[in-house]
């Protein structure tokens, strides 16, 4: 069975807190293991969350502050020892090729793994096959720092009724699905007939950023988008100066861009509680999430048109 799924390893700004790790976010999604910004604990959140290094099939690094990414060595080197025998392609800003190759050998290990270095420099796909598509796009930050958006194409669905009425059955439902048309006696049967649109799921992560047209264009339709948070709004002023967004900045992204359910994290350690971000964001927005470590949220069911 498929499971889409995001688990939040760590919801902390800047530095950990008794409750909150650093940052770190493993969206899972048929099989697929996608890591986002690992930082400093993040071996251990996993451990606790009850997922592998084996699960991971990507990194993505937002930017290369420490809260972002000083997990990366960490999980480089389990990804080695663990023996993870397929290739994870990372992605990371181009501008930080320094900090990622400090990281990638930031001490002395027995290399096992099979990585690949995928810098970002330019706006759009990063990565492309057949049933999911990575694209980055500019965020506005105090460094240069990207947001990601994993895109299912849209497909069909097939609708068992019809191929009742039809009289189609067995192999012949794969041809049909295969090809776009099936011949049955004198008549061609095309795929439309017997199926509907199906809008492909989304999922963009959009971490340090004040509010910029990059993060809307990110976030525009997604089913779920992970929001950075760092204050409430009567600090808006502060935060938009040091590159970060309210509670609010986060749920008027999402309602603009029409996102479904919203997961607010990267909360500043001045808040003890995240109770009231959840409160800010869920009068402008009303699926959100207050992120905690160790939460799991499900990416929602796909809607109908």
């Amino acid at each position: 069975m498929s499971v889409r799924e995001l688990v939040v390893l760590g919801t902390a700004s800047q530095v950990p807190t008794r409750h909150r790790n650093h940052n770190g976010y493993l969206l899972l999604w048929d099989g697929r293991g996608i890591l986002f910004d690992p930082g400093e604990g993040t071996q251990r959140q996993m451990i606790r969350s009850g997922v592998s290094a084996s699960m991971i099939t990507r990194i993505c690094v937002t930017h290369f502050h420490g809260d972002h990414c000083l997990g990366l060595a960490g999980m480089i080197q389990r990804i080695s020892l663990d023996g993870v025998p397929h290739e994870v392609p990372i992605h990371y800003p181009a501008s930080g090729q320094v900090y990622f190759d400090r990281l990638r050998r930031a001490s002395i290990f027995k290399d096992m793994s099979t990585l690949e270095p995928s810098p970002v420099d330019t706006p759009g796909p990063q990565h492309t096959d057949d049933t999911v598509e990575l694209i980055a796009i500019r965020l506005s930050h105090t460094v240069e720092s990207w947001g990601y958006r994993i895109q299912e194409p849209d497909g069909r669905r097939i609708l068992p009724e019809r191929l009742a009425e039809l009289g189609i059955q067995g192999q012949d439902i794969g041809t049909l699905v295969r090809d776009g048309a099936l011949q049955q006696g004198d008549r061609l049967i095309r795929l439309d007939e017997v199926s509907e649109p199906r809008p492909g799921q989304a999922v963009a992560i959009v971490m340090d950023t004040r509010p910029c047209r990059g993060a809307v264009e990110l976030a525009r339709g997604v089913d779920l988008l992970i929001c950075e948070s760092t204050y409430l709004d009567d600090a808006r002023r502060e935060a938009h100066e040091r590159g970060h967004m309210t509670a609010r900045d986060a749920a008027e992204l999402a309602q603009e861009a029409g996102v479904r359910r919203l997961v607010l994290t990267h909360f500043s350690q001045r808040y003890p509680a995240a109770e009231q971000f959840l409160e800010e964001a869920a009068r402008i927005h009303g699926d959100c999430v207050a992120a905690r470590d160790g939460l799991r949220v499900d990416v929602p069911k796909r809607r109908r048109r």
